[in-house]
């Protein structure tokens, strides 16, 4: 069906390329690297350049997206300017923010210098209004549902294990805690998939803002968690450390934690990091399982690495670590493997 739309939406972009944009010969749409949703993005040959997209409004909230937009825009976050939308077709036209995702970019080096500009947008986007209009609230329903995900797609689908009473008890008492640990948490406005491929270098040094169209309301520590302790890239234990107290330290300045020690702030960082990741394991693996997209198979075991080493730093979290140790990681990397060269579902 996205396809059928190719020559619609060449057809809309013609008809609404903003006046500042030149077309030298015949009107092009260039695809360019989609993302884990169901949108299409174009690269329009035109000078300056312009995205195109086209968004299933079946599939996806275009409304949201529109809405974030503004919000994020009328409070200086740098997010690509909406040219023309076509909400009943699922089309637009976006500002070009080029190709220079964080990801690739960053080393030892350079990565100080670029996460305290992407630690300084998070506390940008936690100072937005809580405009219930705008952001859904990141509840206990919702985290749940998150995690249900894992059971369902990554053990059972993935590891082909059916689970039993005493497994379902194990996950649903992990689960009850990372969702009280989230809710008790101040909470703001959260981005919802703050990572090195969701922040462009642009051509004067800042960082732009994609993918936003999730964002709500929940933990304050939600965004720091997923930049820090990204599922395309790792660093060592110290670096995030020393980030995630350099942060603390920050939000204590604007008196939002003053109560909370070093040690309680960083478990409530880890298990935040916890539930996002327990979460991915279950859509990375939706995604390759129902959509096809097998390449976010090869992001599982650096996910994995991250529910462990929280899993047993913590007491608390010990039953679900020896779990996850004996019942699921043995069968893992054979089952990941399986997966990625047969493309098979369940």
């Amino acid at each position: 069906m996205i396809e059928k739309n190719s020559a619609e939406l060449t057809a809309w972009v013609r008809e609404y390329l903003p006046k500042m944009c030149r077309i030298r010969g015949d009107l092009k749409l260039f695809p360019m690297r989609g993302d884990a949703g169901f949108r299409q993005y174009f690269r329009v040959n035109s000078e300056p350049s312009i995205i195109a997209v086209n968004s299933p409004p079946s599939l996806e909230n275009n409304l949201a997206f529109v809405r974030v937009s503004s919000h994020f825009s009328e409070h200086n976050i740098r997010v690509p300017k909406i040219h023309a939308v076509d909400l009943c077709r699922g089309f637009l036209l976006l500002q070009d923010l080029g190709d220079s995702v964080i990801q690739p970019l960053l080393t030892l080096q350079n990565m100080r210098d670029v996460y305290a500009k992407a630690e300084a947008i998070i506390f940008d986007i936690q100072r937005l209004p809580k405009d219930v209009r705008i952001y859904a609230r990141y509840d206990e329903k919702m985290l749940r549902s998150e995690m249900n995900l894992f059971n369902e797609w990554f053990v059972e689908a993935l590891l082909s294990i059916n689970m039993k009473s005493r497994d379902r008890k194990i996950t649903e008492d992990l689960f009850e805690r990372l969702i009280e640990s989230a809710i008790v948490q101040p909470q703001v406005v959260v981005h919802k998939d703050y990572h090195s491929r969701n922040l462009m270098l642009l051509d004067n040094g800042e960082l732009g803002v994609i993918d936003f169209q999730d964002a709500l309301i929940g933990p304050i520590t939600y965004d720091l968690v997923s930049l820090l302790k990204d599922c395309y890239l790792g660093w060592s234990g110290n670096i995030i450390e020393d980030r995630v107290f350099n942060f603390m330290r920050c939000l204590s300045s604007r008196d939002s934690m003053d109560l909370v020690s070093e040690a309680d702030f960083l478990r409530s960082f880890d298990w935040m990091g916890l539930q996002r990741h327990i979460k991915v394991l279950g859509i990375f693996t939706r995604l390759a399982l129902r959509d096809k997209k097998t390449g976010y198979l090869k992001d599982l075991p650096r996910v994995i690495n991250y529910v462990l080493d929280v899993a047993v730093r913590y007491p608390a979290l010990k039953a679900f670590g020896d779990w996850f140790r004996h019942r699921l990681l043995p069968n893992i990397s054979s089952r990941i493997d399986f997966a990625e060269r047969n493309h098979f579902d369940g």
